[in-house]
C-alpha cells in the first residue's frame, strides 16, 4: 500500500466550530482575557487532570515568553554584573536560548547524556566548577518529553544556590517514573507548550506549572505588566495573557488528551518493533508524549541522511531533524553564547532523524513510513 501523502506532524486543535456554547458565553461575560473564567477554571481543570491536584499554574501567551518570565523571577536577586549565565544543554530549540538573551543572560551550552539525550549531569558539573557564582541559573531541557530528573536538580540548587528552571516544552501528557504528570510536586518552575506542533496544541500558548504559590502568585503579575498592585508596576513586567478564547480550546483539549497520548504510545511501540537495530531514547519515566518519533540513525547510515530524506520526501512522507543543527552550530548562538565540550551532541545531532507520529496514523501508515525508511537506508549500501 502506498499514500499520496503522510506529513510530519498534524495538529490536534479542538475544532472551534464545536465551542459554539463556550463561545457564546465568553462574549455573554465580556471578558475576553486578563486571567478571565475560562482560563480560571482551565488553570484548575489542568492542576487536577494532569498534575494530581498538587501545585498551582498560570497561563501564557506562549511559552517562550514563560521561559523568560520564569528566568527573569529565578534570578531576580541575582547580581547580572557577576552571574551572567545560564547553564543549558544546546540540544534543545531555539527558543530556549532567545529566551535566555532576551531575559539579559548568556548561554552557557553544557553536552548531552548520549543515552537520554538530556543535559549531562557530569558536563554540567564540570562548567559549573569552571564558572562558579558567573551562573546565574540552571536551565534543564526535559528533551522530547522526557522525565528530567527533578529531585536531582533540587538537590543541586541546594548545593549551588543557583536557581533551576526547566524547559518542558514537550511534555505536558508525559509520566515520571512514578507515572504521575511530569514535574508534579516541582518547587522549580515547569514551562510546557500548547504550541499547534505539540500533542495538545491551541495553536499559541503555554503555562507555567510549580508546587509553589508565591512564585505563580509572582509570575501571575510579571504576565501582567509588573502589576503587584492595582496599576502599579513593583517588579519586571510584560503582557503574556492568554486569551480566554485560547483557554477554552485548551480545556476542550483536555477532553481528548488521555486517549491521543495513548494512541501515540501503541505508534511509539510500533516503530520500536519495526524498526530495529537504530537508536531510540531511553525514556527515565513512564510514559512520553512525543510529537514525533526521534530515531538515530546507525554509524553505517548517519554520513547518508540527507540522501535518506530525500528519499523519504520522494515518497511524500515527512521527516525533519530535531535538533539538528543544535544550537551551538547556528550563526546567531555562535556569536552570542559560549559552550563547553560538546561531543556528544555533535554526535547525536549529526545522526538524528525525526518521524512523523501523530495521533490519527492507522497501523497500515506507520507499517509503509518504516518500510520506505529502511528502504531509504538501504539504498545507500549500494
Amino acid at each position: 500500500m502506498s499514500y499520496t501523502e503522510i506529513s510530519f506532524i498534524r495538529s490536534n486543535i479542538p475544532k472551534i466550530s464545536q465551542l459554539a456554547d463556550g463561545i457564546i458565553a465568553m462574549e455573554n461575560s465580556g471578558i475576553y482575557t486578563n486571567y478571565g473564567p475560562i482560563n480560571q477554571k482551565f488553570e484548575k481543570r489542568l492542576v487536577e487532570q494532569m498534575f494530581s491536584g498538587v501545585g498551582q499554574c498560570v497561563t501564557v501567551c506562549n511559552a517562550t515568553i514563560g521561559l523568560m518570565m520564569a528566568l527573569k523571577y529565578a534570578t531576580r536577586h541575582k547580581d547580572t554584573r557577576v552571574a551572567r549565565y545560564v547553564l543549558m544543554p544546546s540540544f534543545t530549540f531555539a527558543a530556549a536560548a532567545h529566551a535566555v538573551l532576551w531575559a539579559g543572560f548568556t548561554p552557557l551550552f553544557c553536552d548531552i547524556d548520549p543515552a537520554d539525550w538530556m543535559a549531562s549531569h557530569a558536563a554540567e558539573n564540570e562548567l559549573l566548577q569552571e564558572y562558579g557564582e558567573q551562573i546565574a541559573a540552571i536551565f534543564p531541557y526535559a528533551t522530547f518529553g522526557n522525565a528530567a530528573d527533578i529531585n536531582h536538580y533540587t538537590r543541586l540548587e541546594k548545593q549551588t544556590d543557583i536557581p533551576v528552571v526547566i524547559d518542558a516544552a514537550a511534555s505536558l501528557g508525559a509520566h515520571d517514573a512514578s507515572g504521575q504528570g511530569f514535574g508534579t510536586g516541582s518547587p522549580h518552575a515547569i514551562i510546557c507548550s500548547l504550541h499547534a506542533t505539540k500533542t495538545m496544541g491551541i495553536g499559541e500558548g503555554g503555562f507555567i506549572y510549580a508546587n509553589n504559590p508565591d512564585m505563580i502568585e509572582a509570575l501571575r503579575a510579571m504576565g501582567n505588566f509588573g502589576f503587584g498592585k492595582i496599576r502599579h508596576a513593583t517588579m519586571p513586567g510584560l503582557n503574556s495573557k492568554l486569551p480566554e478564547i485560547g483557554a477554552l480550546l485548551a480545556l476542550s483539549g483536555l477532553d481528548h488528551l488521555e486517549n491521543v497520548v495513548e494512541k501515540k504510545c501503541r505508534i511509539e511501540q510500533m516503530y520500536y518493533d519495526l524498526l530495529p537495530g537504530f537508536g531510540f531514547q531511553r525514556q527515565r519515566g513512564a510514559r512520553m508524549s512525543y510529537q514525533f518519533l526521534p530515531v538515530r540513525l546507525p554509524p553505517r547510515y548517519a554520513p547518508h541522511r540527507n540522501a535518506i530524506l530525500a528519499r523519504m520526501k520522494e515518497k511524500r512522507i515527512g521527516t525533519s531533524t530535531y535538533f539538528s543543527p543544535h544550537l551551538y552550530e547556528q550563526s546567531y548562538f555562535v556569536a552570542h553564547c559560549k559552550a563547553g565540550d560538546l561531543q556528544a551532541t555533535d554526535a547525536l545531532a549529526s545522526s538524528i532523524v525525526s518521524l512523523p507520529l501523530w495521533h490519527e496514523m492507522t497501523p497500515e501508515m506507520v507499517r509503509y513510513v518504516c518500510q520506505e525508511f529502511l528502504a531509504a537506508c538501504h539504498a545507500t549500501d549500494m
